[in-house]
């Protein structure tokens, strides 16, 4: 069961991407025809191997635009949904009114995402803004950790750090 839980998260990630490059592309293209010029950000784009980023922060976007937080797991932590919402960006020079400002961070003492990672990726420290994510988050552990998955014919996939955070639990 375990193997097909990883099969099936894995292929509704790639799915979740396809959707929201589609998606993201179809915004940009109603924002063109409207005058303005507009570019989608693809999903998931590796940028840089080295330090396991791409080249844009869906993240820090959603955070500036107000829709969560950074928490100690370096996700983008919303009220309703905690860890758990997927993200896309549409770069644009049209003029929207901003909707919010960026939230302070929430987790308090909490440290089920720091505890639970198999890797020990997290430090636990809060996010503040303009501070390297490598002061937070040892993204090369938990690449290798997913090579070693591959190597062992597992689909690489985790999610711990999403699966305990206790925002956005229904019964919370």
């Amino acid at each position: 069961i375990q193997g097909a839980k990883s099969i099936y998260s894995h292929h509704a990630y790639q799915v979740i991407n396809t959707r929201l490059d589609i998606l993201t592309s179809w915004i940009a293209d109603i924002i063109q025809k409207n005058g303005f010029s507009a570019f989608p950000v693809p999903a998931s784009l590796r940028f840089d191997n080295e330090r396991i980023c791409s080249i844009f922060s869906h993240k820090l976007a959603a955070r500036q635009a107000g829709f969560g937080w950074i928490g100690k797991s370096c996700m983008l932590i919303t009220p309703e949904h905690g860890p758990r919402v997927r993200w896309g960006s549409v770069l644009t020079d049209a003029p929207f009114p901003a909707v919010s400002k960026p939230m302070d961070e929430q987790c308090g003492k909490c440290q089920a995402c720091v505890d639970i990672c198999p890797v020990q990726a997290f430090t636990g420290e809060p996010f503040r803004e303009g501070e390297s994510r490598e002061v937070r988050y040892a993204a090369a552990l938990c690449d290798q950790y997913f090579q070693n998955m591959k190597e062992h014919q597992e689909e690489p996939v985790c999610g711990l750090c999403l699966y305990v955070c206790p925002y956005g639990r229904k019964n919370r």
